[in-house]
């Protein structure tokens, strides 16, 4: 196999099979950096319990990234926060995956055609993270702020996205491992999933009734990209009082119209 040319800046065994340890101490910033992802704010006494590190050691990783302006401290509660400069980073993801910009005015359209939160996600590591969502004006609504993951099995995204999948890549997904129960309604059997996924592919959309959280819904179809491959999903969510049977046909063909538009602009020429 030929080695690929050395690029400038890349060091002289960066091509190399073998594996390199990691640098401990941006590790350990960005172990850090998940903890405070996943809160609404911890104090360094919780940081430093939770990840099982001393305080002078937490302290001085929030200094350092706190410098660059990728987390920030309330003067009052003591809690340390995501800062801007990490959204800044983060959004240089979003605006290199197209499929976010494409998907933007289709997902302002469902949500004023259907009333409901209109939702972007990805696969990444066997789960969905959501992208994007452009929230219903209504007071009760589903939310899943960007970098939100959920699993696929029990959601629309992401059983929108496994009806997709290749016989293998589904026969590899079920055999990974077990799955949640959620609520009473979660498909948990690999017969019951490959059911399923029959009747997702006969539809053109998913339907999450209830399998992750008890009282919402969620709708969802799959985008495809300029080679026909499942690369997000587009879906509706929203409590189980308004997205009601009735109105899943309606609300699940606006969906798949949706998908089907970005995943045009996108150069499938399957929808």
């Amino acid at each position: 196999m030929k080695t690929p040319t050395r690029r400038k800046g890349r060091p002289k065994g960066f091509y190399a099979k073998t594996e390199v340890a990691p640098v401990q101490s941006l590790d350990r910033a960005m172990i850090v950096l998940e903890a405070l992802a996943d809160s609404a704010g911890l104090t360094l006494t919780e940081i430093a319990e939770r990840l099982d590190q001393s305080p002078a050691t937490i302290y001085r990783v929030l200094n350092t990234l706190n410098a660059r302006g990728i987390v920030e401290s309330d003067p009052q509660t003591q809690a340390w926060h995501i800062g801007p400069m990490a959204f800044r980073l983060g959004s240089a993801f979003l605006r290199r995956t197209s499929v976010v910009d494409r998907s933007r005015p289709e997902m302002r359209q469902l949500m004023e055609i259907t009333g409901e939160t209109a939702n972007l996600g990805i696969e990444k590591d066997g789960l969905v993270m959501f992208l994007s969502q452009v929230e219903t004006h209504e007071t009760i609504r589903a939310f899943f702020p960007p970098g939100t993951l959920s699993p696929m099995h029990a959601s629309g995204i992401g059983k929108a996205l496994l009806s997709r999948y290749s016989d293998d890549r589904l026969d590899r997904f079920l055999r990974s491992g077990t799955f949640e129960a959620f609520t009473s309604k979660t498909l948990c059997e690999p017969v019951a999933i490959r059911k399923d996924m029959q009747g997702i592919r006969e539809a053109g959309f998913a339907v999450d009734d209830e399998e992750k959280t008890t009282g919402m819904r969620c709708v969802a179809a799959p985008i495809l990209d300029f080679y026909n491959e499942p690369v997000a999903g587009i879906s509706v969510s929203g409590p189980s009082h308004r997205l009601t049977p009735d109105r899943i046909s309606e609300i699940g063909k606006a969906v798949k119209q949706a998908a089907n538009q970005i995943s045009r602009g996108l150069g499938s020429s399957e929808t």
